[in-house]
């Protein structure tokens, strides 16, 4: 905006033309660019539309009144009738003419040619807003072509700006989940995200919980605001247009040629013209409106009576044969809209294509309708899978426990026997209550033949139990028995259940092959009744991490979330609890308490892998790390309220929460606590988690850990092993040449915590040793190494200067924002706090400083 008024003042340009796609905001730009110009400008508006199109000279009717029947025709005339009344204003109130036309693509040619010659002979200046498809009539085009206009093109947002307008527009912590999903819904089209804030917000589907903005269910396509939006583009529109936009939001995706069949091809190629539906290529090519929420938007506009006729015409005109993925489940969708009969066999068809796209409620409300009884079994099933997606774990049991019996010889029976007892535990149920279960029912139904179900229900107790040696006896045979076999459901739960097993035991490399062993089992797998991609992907993350692959775990959580777009709403916590646990582990506490608290409010939700209580646990850590004693102890009660989740988890929880209520009460009993942990036969069995348990001890400050971090890291594989094996033992010979040059070695490793670590002894054994100079050098390179990770102020530069004050980590980094200028509601945003525990930790940081106010502070610190 700023851009286009310098040109007008300046007149650099006599003309701009504003380009951009329905609802982008053209107009808007253009309102805001007359409002700024109007105090030294003279503002002129036209209208141009799609009625007055074929008038010639028809949007130029209030300025060519007093012109008679015949001169109104005449380009000379009505030129003539603008110049005077061009003076006539000037004359009376002094200034040049700013002439703003909006909707410019619908200007008759015979306008645009007036239009042009009056920017050509520097009468007025015009400021015009069009669509670049179809674009600006001839005339007005050549202006540009010939250096005599300005184009100005507008795009839709990106994820950047659109989170930047969430941060602006809504109060608290907005999470990448909801940005994303936002994003995505809107397709960067400001006017849709407007009427899907006020709409979502309306429904109670976009809410805050605990200072973070969730989504709690589907974004609304029924709202009153996007119906508006979507009323007010049909008045702009053709009736035929109209009729074919109903036809495609009903239909879509639908081939073009049975759109152009009803509508005709000119029709269909205006639309495509104006970017209102789009073209995927292929045979046959088939036409969709250009945002889904839109077209949901469209299609509840059309009554059932009238919905019917339209499906008729289509039915007429469309091959069934052709009929495939989206446009095949979207057939059947309208079909039982309108109350139109559909067999079972296409039912079942569409309800595992909208399972398959994560369209939960499609695929309850499709799959509900089977009435066969041979299908109703795999029916319910996938309407269980579509509940499990949605968090309603209680009514996907239910049904599960119906259907899982009759599904014993089906090729989901493995799947669906595994989703009853991941239903079951989520509820609250343990394993061996489930499997009790099983036993009984498959005794009283009379299967004799129970050998898959037994199989599957040991391998879960092994799993839970972490019995790696087991687990791999058990792999070992399915690998000799099914050597070149792939799709195996029990191959695939045994060989994640082993990976997982094998980090636990400190063997993540033979636990990474396992879980590569596991992942090529998938691509058969693919439209499995159980979330095997998902469970892997927690396995193959989780040997990464325990062997200090940092960037290797990234990518596998990106190259997932990219390629499963759809499953965002259900896994997303759990996908951020693995980032969040990762930069845990990388030491980079404050990112990793921003990833966990949403993960942790997310899964509160839905909780699909059983990862929220091992959520709660880290989270806790994190905040009571960071000092924030609030969010600490709120998330220590969501801890203890937590049902029971994966057992193979409990151990670590247990550790982390120990070390956590030690970071926030420093009374020695959490160490206590940790110091116990590890003595009992679980730790002591699990060599890679007794080992992180040791680092939790070091890091509270307990030295005497350090010899047993050497012998147990010697019988742990991987880097983050042996990263941590050379620090304890450079700790330990307390030298300062070799702490530095291990800091060194650890830093280029990617191991940046450790390195502080390193750098931070060498600075006291340096110190002890007189040598001031170096152990300064030391100091600098453990703050880097702080501000790396995210950590500027750790006994950085506000303790380190003024031993006298000291300042919690929360309080050090809500004073260094407060000498920012942030203001309070501002520094509770930016650390995911409230305002009133910023304003509670700026008073205590006043007295601890002997200050009064914000202006003191600066000139209190240390420099």
């Amino acid at each position: 905006m700023d851009r286009i008024c310098t040109m007008v003042r300046n007149g650099t340009h006599r003309a701009v033309f504003i380009m951009a796609g329905p609802g982008i905001g053209k107009s808007a730009v253009t309102d805001a660019v007359t409002e700024r110009l109007a105090g030294n400008m003279l503002i002129l508006r036209i209208h141009a539309s799609s009625a007055l199109a074929g008038v010639p000279f028809g949007v130029l009717t209030p300025y060519t009144g007093e012109l008679t029947a015949e001169e109104s025709v005449s380009p000379v005339a009505v030129l003539r009738s603008m110049w005077s009344y061009f003076e006539k204003l000037k004359a009376g109130h002094g200034g040049s003419v700013l002439l703003a036309v909006d909707d410019a693509h619908h200007l008759d040619d015979a306008s645009a040619g007036v239009l042009t010659e009056v920017i050509s002979a520097g009468w007025a200046t015009v400021v015009a807003a069009a669509r670049p498809r179809p674009g600006l009539p001839q005339p007005l085009d050549q202006l540009w072509y010939d250096g005599l206009a300005e184009r100005v093109d507008l795009r839709p947002l990106n994820r950047e700006q659109i989170e930047e307008v969430l941060a602006h527009v809504l109060d608290g912590t907005v999470p990448a989940a909801t940005v994303d999903s936002i994003w995505n819904a809107s397709s960067g089209n400001p006017r849709i995200l407007d009427a899907l804030l006020h709409d979502s917000a309306e429904a109670g589907v976009l809410a805050k919980r605990n200072g973070i903005w969730m989504l709690l269910g589907q974004l609304p396509s029924d709202g009153a605001r996007l119906a508006g939006v979507v009323a007010k583009d049909h008045l702009r529109r053709r009736t035929e247009e109209q009729e074919a936009l109903k036809l495609i939001a009903l239909a879509g995706p639908v081939g073009r040629k049975v759109i152009e069949d009803i509508s005709g091809a000119a029709v269909v190629r205006s639309l495509l013209d104006q970017q209102i539906i789009v073209e995927a290529p292929g045979i046959p090519a088939e036409l969709s409106i250009w945002n889904g929420l839109f077209a949901g938007a469209i299609r509840n506009t059309v009554s059932v009576s009238r919905s019917l006729q339209l499906l008729e015409k289509v039915k007429a005109h469309r091959d069934p044969i052709q009929l495939q993925g989206e446009g095949r489940l979207r057939a059947v969708e309208w079909a039982l809209e309108c109350g139109v009969r559909v067999s079972d066999d296409e039912m079942l068809a569409a309800a595992k294509e909208a399972l398959l796209r994560f369209r939960n409620h499609s695929a309850r409300s499709i799959a509900s309708r089977i009435q066969d009884p041979a299908m109703v079994p795999l029916a319910q099933a996938i309407q269980a899978r579509a509940l499990y997606n949605e968090g309603a774990y209680r009514e996907a049991a239910a049904l599960l426990d119906e259907c899982w019996l009759p599904l014993a010889e089906d090729p989901q029976g493995p799947a669906v026997l595994l989703l009853r007892v991941w239903a079951h535990q989520a509820i609250g149920h343990p394993l061996g209550m489930t499997a009790e279960d099983v036993e009984k029912c498959a005794a009283l139904s009379g299967h004799s033949d129970m050998s898959w179900q037994e199989e599957l229900l040991h391998l879960l107790h092994l799993g839970a139990e972490v019995n790696f040696q087991a687990l791999n006896d058990a792999v070992d045979a399915m690998r000799k028995h099914h050597p070149a076999e792939a799709g195996e459901p029990l191959r695939a739960l045994a060989e994640g259940l082993l990976a997982h097993a094998l980090v636990s035991g400190g063997r993540p490399v033979q636990g990474l092959e396992a879980a590569l062993l596991a992942a090529s089992e998938l691509p058969p797998l693919e439209g499995s009744l159980f979330f095997f991609p998902e469970f892997v992907l927690g396995r193959l993350v989780s040997d990464y991490l325990a062997m200090g692959e940092w960037e290797s775990a990234e990518r596998e959580i990106n190259h997932y979330a990219a390629g499963h777009a759809p499953a965002a709403a259900t896994f997303n916590g759990s996908l951020q609890l693995l980032r969040g646990y990762s930069l845990l582990r990388q030491g980079r506490m404050e990112r990793a308490y921003q990833v966990l608290l949403p993960a942790v409010e997310a899964l509160r939700l839905n909780d699909p892998l059983q990862l929220y209580r091992f959520g709660t646990a880290l989270g806790f850590y994190a905040a009571a790390r960071l000092g924030d004693t609030e969010q600490a102890q709120r998330l220590e009660q969501d801890h203890k309220d937590a049902d029971a989740g994966w057992p193979a988890h409990d151990l670590l929880a247990e550790a982390y929460m120990a070390a956590a209520a030690e970071y926030l009460i420093r009374d020695g009993k959490g160490l206590a606590a940790l110091q116990t942990l590890m003595t009992t036969t679980e730790a002591s069995a699990r060599t890679g988690n007794f080992l992180e348990i040791l680092t939790m001890c070091w890091d509270l400050g307990d030295p005497s850990v350090i010899p047993m971090v050497q012998s147990t890291a010697r019988g742990v594989e991987g880097r983050w092993a042996e990263a941590l094996l050379t620090l304890a033992t450079a700790w330990e010979h307390a030298d300062g040449d070799t702490l530095m040059t291990t800091a060194a070695s650890l830093e280029e490793a990617g191991f940046v915590n450790l390195a502080r670590e390193a750098y931070a002894r060498a600075s006291t054994v340096l110190e002890q040793a007189g040598e001031r100079r170096r152990s300064r050098q030391a100091v600098a390179q453990r703050e880097k190494c702080d501000h790396e990770l995210g950590e500027r102020f750790r006994e950085g530069r506000f303790i380190a200067a003024a031993p006298t004050v000291r300042l919690t980590r929360r309080e050090q980094d809500i004073v260094e924002l407060a000498v920012q200028g942030l203001t309070d509601r501002e520094i509770a945003q930016r650390l995911m706090v409230s305002v009133r525990t910023v304003e509670g930790h700026l008073y205590r940081t006043y007295v601890k400083l002997g200050v009064r106010s914000r202006d003191e502070l600066e000139a209190a610190l240390p420099k």
